[in-house]
């Protein structure tokens, strides 16, 4: 019988503990052996109970947890899954190493939604890998942006997608790209609201023009598109030539809405090059091992649709 993951919440509410403590409880596989109200109290319940992952509250009172990531993951590199409102300092306790996070429940976001969301999650984490504050992977890139080739980017649509810890994986992959980069389409599981400021960051942060995308959106040569969260993303050709995205709700696939296997299904289908067969790209991102991907020198599409895409079922959206 596989081992429970065993997890420490943190938080300073003692409403949301109680909420998170429950729920997770309620899933097989996940043992919530302890928990926080604090930064101090938090660090002395890592080294005491040992805990697989670990939940935290991005805003709690006198330390926050950015500044407790920043202390901790030098010393205990521990998954965490934060857990936050609509914020922007999501974003900078990823880059401080969390790995995922999830959105705190709301109107539109109910607690059953969350508490499932969150041992997801959580689940995800316990298999990651944490990237260690200071080693940072865009060490061993290089300095200057990747050369993509002239006659590769004329004729490419670019597809990028990641999932748990990928946030900072996609933004260390996009700011070695060059300000033309062949037309771009991202997907990131992220929650509502979070896409947007996400495409912001990246765009103050990357040399191509980075925005989330919108329905009928035209994909273009120095444009990054990020799928926009809760719809699913599909590349599809355009009546006037070039390719466009469609933006709607439809189902979950893969238990994703945006999905990167969605997307890579329709960019096998509808993306064709020049002078050769349908073809598509994926960058496996892993915050632990970072590399620039081979975007399709040769366009070997048709290999790349038997091997892994067109082998599936196709995906109806």
């Amino acid at each position: 019988m596989a081992a429970k993951i065993r997890t420490l919440v943190v938080d300073d509410s003692i409403l949301a503990r109680k909420v998170i403590m429950d729920g997770l409880n309620r899933f097989p596989g996940i043992e919530v052996v302890g928990f926080a109200v604090n930064a101090i109290d938090a660090k002395t319940k890592v080294r005491q109970l040992k805990p697989d992952v670990m939940t935290l509250d991005v805003q709690m009172p006198g330390m926050t947890g950015l500044d407790f990531l920043k202390q901790l993951l030098p010393e205990y590199p521990l998954p965490v899954v934060l857990v936050s409102a609509l914020n922007l300092g999501v974003f900078d306790a990823l880059h401080a190493g969390a790995v995922d996070f999830v959105r705190k429940p709301d109107n539109d976001f109910t607690t059953d939604m969350f508490i499932r969301t969150l041992a997801g999650k959580v689940r995800d984490a316990s298999r990651a890998k944490v990237k260690v504050p200071g080693k940072a992977a865009s060490a061993n890139l290089g300095g200057g942006p990747a050369n993509l080739g002239s006659a590769v980017a004329g004729r490419v649509v670019i597809g990028l997608g990641a999932s748990t810890g990928g946030t900072e994986a996609t933004l260390e992959v996009m700011r070695r790209l060059p300000e033309d980069i062949p037309g771009m389409v991202v997907v990131q599981h992220m929650p509502v609201g979070f896409t947007q400021m996400y495409a912001e960051r990246l765009n103050k942060l990357c040399r191509m023009e980075v925005r989330e995308a919108k329905d009928g959106d035209e994909v273009k040569r120095g444009l990054a598109l990020i799928a926009p969260a809760d719809l699913q993303t599909r590349i599809l050709r355009s009546p006037l030539g070039g390719y466009r995205v469609s933006c709607t709700k439809g189902p979950r696939v893969s238990g994703h809405r945006p999905s990167v296997d969605a997307l890579f299904h329709f960019m096998a289908d509808n993306v064709r090059c020049n002078t050769v067969e349908p073809c598509a790209t994926r960058a496996r991102l892993q915050s632990d091992r970072m590399r620039i991907p081979a975007w399709c020198t040769e366009c070997r599409g048709r290999r790349m649709r038997s091997a892994r895409y067109r082998s599936r079922r196709p995906v109806k959206i």
